[in-house]
This record gives structure tokens, C-alpha cells and sequence, in this order.
């Protein structure tokens, strides 16, 4: 039960990761790709402290940082938007 279980977040994590490096074109989809990653980290860690027996207060902080994360993401997309127009990478110019 438990390989099968680390099998499912393994291929999540490396199907989060193909969308992350294929599907670059839009922030947005760069972000969901990102939040998709991280689910799958949580997953992964919620299960394997479960496992041993440890204490889930870590996870508190993981989910923590990856709010801060998301929205730190979410507002570079909107001044993105606000700017350029778009969230197309090569609709502006970094120059």
C-alpha cells in the first residue's frame, strides 16, 4: 500500500513539473504548475510523518510558506497584467 502510495505522489510530482517546463508561456499556468508541486509535497509529507510517527506541526509551516508563496505569485501576475497587458512571458520586453 505504502509503494503504491509513494508512486502516486512521485508521478505527481514529475507530472506538476512536465506542465512547469512545457507550458511556459503563461504566468498563470507557470503558477498552478508551481501549486500543483507543492500539493504534492504536502502529500507526500503528511504521509510520510504520519508514517514515523512524527509531529504534523512542520506541515503547519510548509502550508505557511506556501501560501506566502502563492500569493507573492498571484500579485506579480496582476502587476504583470496591469503593465503589459497580458501574462504572455514574451510580450514584454526585459530591456
Amino acid at each position: 500500500m505504502m509503494i503504491y502510495m509513494n508512486f502516486m505522489f512521485i508521478l505527481m510530482f514529475i507530472i506538476g513539473n512536465l506542465i512547469f517546463v512545457l507550458k511556459h508561456k503563461h504566468l498563470l499556468i507557470v503558477l498552478l504548475s508551481l501549486e500543483f508541486i507543492v500539493l504534492s509535497m504536502f502529500f507526500f509529507l503528511m504521509v510520510y510523518f504520519s508514517y514515523i510517527e512524527y509531529e504534523l506541526y512542520m506541515l503547519m509551516v510548509f502550508l505557511v510558506f506556501s501560501v506566502c508563496e502563492g500569493v507573492l505569485g498571484l500579485s506579480i501576475l496582476v502587476s504583470m497584467i496591469r503593465t503589459h497587458g497580458s501574462d504572455y512571458f514574451q510580450g514584454f520586453n526585459l530591456l
